[in-house]
């Protein structure tokens, strides 16, 4: 049985994104498996996590699920905080405006975030006055204010590893296409398949593993024993949200008839799920093993994918 996940999590964009599109926007969960991240793992510099695409970062999601939706934005970015106070500052007199990557440990807002500790982050800045940046934190604080300095530093963004420029913003969110989610999910399964192959040619940081090879690695990690930053990371972020983005991509799949592929979604889900267990009871020989199942899904689930866009382009 599968069950839609409706809960607390790391959806900080998703959630911004659909606090952008309004009334028009599609949930959180259709937009995150939009944004390809269900699709794939990667291990970044053959040392951290994350159950996303090798190569895949938010700032692609994004863009990849506003194009599908047909919907276009502004981005802007650098230059140095004042300079970025300004631009944000005139922004919000026009309208709300999705500010990210954030580092998560500067918003000093959110109980016991003093120090920077590498987490990006996404918000939703809704007003900017002589001393305060109010802000929707998806993280759980509606209405949240932060003093400016303490914000510019925050956006920054300095210990983000992927990020290309600090200081990027979105504004004039506009449709320019009128895409149902159903139609848009069907539009993104080549993309989807491509992930789950590791195409990505773009520049990753050097050491940089995918999917088989990041699980087998992470898997070996495990037997040998993992320090509590590692196991922090896995334990409050890694583990939630790949388990979740499976999770969605089980559902979203399943809408659009596709339920080869949505069964081997489903079983990627609760075998991640059930990480998170091992991992907090520390046992890391279980948690390999379970590591170790969930490579070859990947591979089960890109070559149903593919069948799946093949007989679609044939029609």
């Amino acid at each position: 049985m599968t069950v839609s996940y409706i809960g607390s999590g790391p959806y900080c964009y998703a959630n911004c994104l659909a606090m952008m599109l309004g009334g028009h926007a599609p949930t959180p969960s259709q937009l995150e498996v939009l944004t390809g991240s269900p699709f794939g793992m990667q291990l970044l510099s053959a040392e951290l996590p994350l159950f996303d695409p090798y190569g895949w970062d938010p700032d692609i999601g994004i863009d990849a699920a506003l194009r599908l939706l047909g919907w276009r934005c502004t981005r802007t970015g650098g230059g140095d905080a004042e300079s970025a106070m300004i631009r944000l500052r005139e922004a919000v007199a026009h309208g709300a405006v999705m500010v990210g990557p954030v580092e998560m440990g500067l918003l000093r807002h959110q109980p016991g975030m003093t120090s920077p500790i590498g987490a990006d982050h996404w918000v939703v800045v809704i007003e900017v006055t002589d001393d305060l940046v109010v802000m929707h934190d998806p993280h759980g604080h509606p209405y949240a204010t932060l003093p400016i300095t303490d914000f510019a530093e925050a956006w920054r963004a300095e210990r983000i590893a992927w990020i290309d420029q600090p200081f990027v913003m979105r504004t004039d969110f506009h449709r320019v296409t009128d895409v149902n989610v159903a139609d848009a999910l069907r539009e993104s399964l080549p993309a989807a398949a491509s992930w789950l192959a590791n195409e990505y040619s773009g520049v990753v940081p050097s050491g940089t593993l995918g999917t088989a090879a990041a699980l087998n690695r992470l898997a070996s990690m495990l037997e040998q024993g993992i320090d509590n930053g590692l196991r922090a990371h896995l334990v409050h972020f890694a583990v939630r949200v790949g388990a979740r983005r499976l999770n969605d991509a089980t559902v979203a799949l399943a809408d659009i008839g596709l339920h080869r592929p949505a069964s081997i979604a489903s079983e990627q889900s609760r075998t991640l799920g059930s990480l998170q267990w091992s991992l907090v009871s520390r046992d890391d020989r279980a948690a390999a093993t379970t590591v170790r199942r969930l490579s070859p899904t990947y591979d089960a689930l890109l070559d149903v994918i593919e069948d799946s866009v093949t007989r679609e382009s044939t029609g």
